[in-house]
């Protein structure tokens, strides 16, 4: 966590950048000590590469001082304008004193950097199936600065070239195109103005290749990239063709770890890129604008995907080992085309400061919705939107670190936090409604005037409104009032009257909120026709102030069901009267369009989250009609919230019957769901996650034995361990036979799921193992600590966990000072004792007291949690009293 100096303010970013420019870096790499033993510490420390950095830039203000920054164990040389300089006297462990500037300086900077374990900077991975070693890097949002000396803000770009010496028999690939050059060509490279000893990439490598890239268009330092290893590499070529003629070809490349290339379905990925490059060559009209296009699936990965321009990285689970839905083969496909759309929106034209990740996150979020619809298979991908995305942004906008879209980040920390569902799925859902305001073609052409004004720029708020205002005549200043700089999500709930004859005399919309917005919204009328529930009638209105009447509607039948905000044009909660909830009730499985029936589910969630429907009336809901959901991605996610609703929502003493419940329940659609399908699939999947009967947990052994078998369910690998998880939280499954079934699946993958198996066993030296290793230890990299904390938190276990409330709190100030931010994340958030309920609450309301003081970024996770566990307790107080 941050040392004196890491921790850049916008205050000190913007005072830079109005100092300085920057004409160009050439970054010089040498991993040859990411293999074998040469590179291992022998006092302990961290395994380090050399890392040599040249930087060429203006400085507005002779004489003036500032700093470049730099993460690293060690720096051996400091060059400023020809000068050496003393490291110990300007490198303080992460920033670079530069005093007496010049009106245009050269700064190289000899350093030994240190591989990352957790996923941010140069991440390190030896598969443990070959034992082959991995690196990519990954930045967002600062750092790159664990690689190479830099000025590391959005807002001063620059052209990179790289040169990266690596172990022989490793391909390298970065932003730009590279090649392998010979011996006799190497030495000139970036290295050489070090002066202070051999360069790095020099000619007498032996057994080494070093890797020349040419330099990129100007960029900002957290999409500079690299991925080195043995990596399974496949190629294609986009080819497209423009109306004055000319012809753009694009290389493509996609590539995983070698372990996982009999799983790689290279050719889907290459089939959603060109789909995609297509759609928004189409829309944008500004071509590609990096040259190649590699994207690589790799291990250990923090997040989904990063946009680097031409070496886009994805978390390698996109790479399927076993039998999937295309609910995840859907999810690929919109992460495929967000990192893409992320090449115009935040790649060539990119927000000056964190103030507005919303440029670029909002932006891609829709994007990749918007372009899946419309230009792959995935043609209901506004469903999953409605039903997915937006619950993320819902429960976001309702916690108590809420923000607007355009959110105020005074620092880097409080970047880092804000990668949440407000900049992502609230802001896309505000973007979709603008669209509809502004109108698409307003909208689209506003878009190709901000790329083409502002390439290879940063951007702020106003500029992208202007081009808006410009194209759809439309007063963008208000609508971002409403919109993107207040915080909150609004209610709307119809109410109607009707006359003797049962038809509507009024309906109105009322919105509650602690402040109106304008909303253009459509109100759909449902009635039973043929024992399906159908819309009849429709109207869009404008939702302004508290009330809003819909004279369109007045004289129509009186409807069964009122739905506002059908087909989801505006981003809010919506409740239903009672004659609607009544049908929902009785009904819901019977409509047959698939966007309002997930927008009726996810109201009910709502509900249920909000305190106003028992969770057992949800669960039951769940029960009743989940079984003719055709959409597989909305069923996943009521799964999901069935078992938030047994786990945080429901009475403690109704808990075991819910359970009960939901286990026969997904046992009877498992056996009825068709064989081999992909709901079935799903059905397997929650049945074993709900199992919790001696007869259940003796069917999951029996599938993992072969002693028991249901038609059509292929029990592969993934599956196993689906299966076997359960058995070891219910102490079914001991060590042996983890260790038995790592045996089978020896691999990356495999260990994740061991440690997690692991953890999840029923035991207090079990815990305090696990504890001991993700919080008194570092020696767990990112991923095997996340599988371990997800295994340490069982539903089932709240008493084997409760004396860990008081350790929790008394450990995480010391965590996130001592540990990357990621990992603190990961600990503080994960490890919450949300299970210990009313006592829980209790320490963290004393613990938030008695630390005003921590760091704020620490106390927003708390404070979050906290939040999440005062809600389920509300929850539980309103399903206790539906018991009378």
């Amino acid at each position: 966590m941050p040392v004196p100096g890491e921790n850049l303010s916008r205050d000190e970013a913007r005072e830079r950048a109005e100092l300085l420019s920057v004409d160009g870096y050439e970054v010089a790499l040498d991993l040859r000590s990411a293999v074998g033993d040469e590179g291992e510490p022998a006092d302990g420390g961290p395994r380090t590469f050399r890392s040599v950095t040249t930087i060429r830039f203006r400085c507005a203000r002779p004489g003036s001082a500032t700093f470049a920054d730099l993460l690293a164990p060690s720096v051996t040389a400091v060059t400023l304008n020809g000068e050496k300089l003393d490291p110990a006297a300007v490198f303080d462990g992460s920033r670079i004193a530069l005093d007496s500037l010049a009106a245009e300086n050269v700064l190289v900077v000899d350093a030994q950097c240190a591989y990352s374990r957790t996923g941010e900077g140069l991440h390190r991975f030896v598969d443990p199936e070959d034992g082959e070693v991995y690196l990519y890097t990954q930045y967002e949002p600062a750092d790159a600065r664990r690689v190479f000396a830099n000025f590391e803000q959005p807002d001063l770009k620059a052209p990179f070239r790289f040169e990266v010496t690596a172990p022989d028999g490793w391909t390298v690939w970065s932003n730009s195109a590279g090649e392998r050059v010979s011996g006799d060509e190497i030495g000139a490279g970036p290295g050489d103005a070090v002066g202070a000893g051999d360069a790095v990439g020099a000619g007498d490598a032996v057994g080494a290749g070093v890797w020349r890239f040419a330099e990129t268009q100007p960029i900002s330092t957290y999409i500079t990239a690299v991925v080195a290893g043995p990596y399974h590499y496949e190629t294609d070529v986009y080819r497209r063709s423009f109306d004055d003629g000319s012809v753009l070809e694009i290389p493509l490349g996609a590539m995983c770890r070698k372990g996982l290339a009999r799983h790689f379905d290279a050719d889907d990925v290459f089939l959603v890129t060109k789909q995609g490059l297509d759609f928004f060559h189409d829309r944008f009209d500004y071509p590609y604008p990096f040259g190649k296009y590699d994207q690589a699936f790799v291990p250990e990965y923090n997040i989904g995907a990063m946009e680097n321009p031409g070496c886009v990285t994805f978390r390698e689970e996109f790479v399927f080992r076993g039998k999937v839905t295309q609910a995840s083969y859907e999810r690929r496909a919109n992460v495929i085309l967000h990192e893409m759309a992320h090449m115009w929106f935040g790649d060539l034209v990119t927000m000056a400061w964190w103030d507005d990740l919303w440029l670029k996150e909002s932006f891609a979020d829709f994007m990749g919705s918007y372009a899946m619809v419309g230009a792959t298979r995935f043609t209901n991908g506004w469903v999953t939107f409605a039903n997915n995305r937006k619950a993320w942004a819902y429960r976001a906008d309702q916690l108590p670190s809420t923000h607007p879209v355009t959110a105020d980040i005074h620092d880097l920390e409080a970047a880092k936090l804000n990668f949440d569902g407000i900049t992502y799925a609230k802001g896309a859902s505000v973007l979709k409604q603008l669209v509809a305001y502004a109108g698409e073609d307003a909208f689209l052409e506003g878009a190709r005037r901000y790329f083409k004004r502002h390439a290879y720029g940063n951007t702020q708020l106003g500029d992208l409104l202007s081009v808006l205002e410009e194209t759809s005549g439309r007063d963008m200043a208000a609508w971002s009032r409403a919109w993107l700089q207040t915080a909150g999500v609004n209610t709307l709930t119809p109410e109607a009257t009707y006359d003797a004859g049962g038809r509507i005399t009024e309906l109105a919309v009322l919105q509650d909120g602690e402040e109106p917005r304008p909303h253009r919204v459509a109100i759909g009328l449902y009635r039973h026709e043929d024992s399906a529930l159908v819309r009849y009638a429709r109207a869009e209105v404008d939702v302004t102030g508290t009330r809003t009447v819909v004279p369109e509607l007045a004289g129509a039948e009186q409807p069964e069901l009122v739905l506002v905000n059908d087909d989801d044009l505006t981003y809010c909660k919506i409740r239903f009267d009672q004659g609607s909830l009544d049908t929902l009730r009785a009904s819901l499985g019977e409509i047959t369009d698939p966007l309002a029936r997930a927008l009726a589910w996810s109201a009910l969630w709502n509900l249920t989250r909000d305190g106003l429907m028992p969770a057992r009336d949800f669960i039951d809901l769940v029960l009743r009609f989940s079984g003719r959901e055709s959409d597989i991605g909305v069923l996943q996610m009521l799964h999901a919230w069935a078992h938030s609703a047994l786990t945080y929502y429901a009475a403690p003493d109704w808990r075991a019957e819910g359970g009960r419940l939901l286990a026969e329940g997904a046992l009877n659609e498992l056996r009825k769901a068709e064989p081999g399908s992909e709901h079935q699939l799903t059905w397997a999947r929650f049945f074993a996650s709900a199992a919790d009967s001696a007869a259940d947990l003796q069917l999951l052994q029996g599938l993992l034995d072969g002693t028991a078998k249901i038609d059509g369910l292929e029990v592969d690998q993934e599956l196993r361990w689906a299966l076997l998880g359960p058995l070891a939280s219910h102490g079914a499954a001991g060590e042996a036979e983890i260790a038995a079934e790592l045996a089978r699946d020896d691999t990356a993958s495999g260990k994740r799921h061991q440690l997690r198996c692991l953890a999840a066993r029923p035991s207090a030296e079990v815990k305090a193992e696990a504890w001991a290793r993700v919080v008194e230890s570092d020696e767990l990299s990112n991923a095997l600590a996340g599988a371990t904390i997800a295994g340490w938190t069982q539903a089932g276990q709240r008493e084997l966990l409760a004396p860990y409330t008081e350790k929790y709190f008394a450990a995480i100030e010391r965590v996130w000072e001592e540990r990357s931010i990621q990992i603190g994340m990961d600990v503080v958030s994960g490890l919450f004792p949300a299970l210990q309920g009313e006592r829980a609450l209790a320490a963290a309301d004393a613990w938030l007291t008695a630390h005003e003081s921590a760091a704020p970024a620490l106390r927003r996770l708390v404070l979050e949690s906290r939040d999440d566990l005062a809600r389920g307790l509300r929850g539980q107080v309103c399903d206790a009293e539906a018991a009378g």
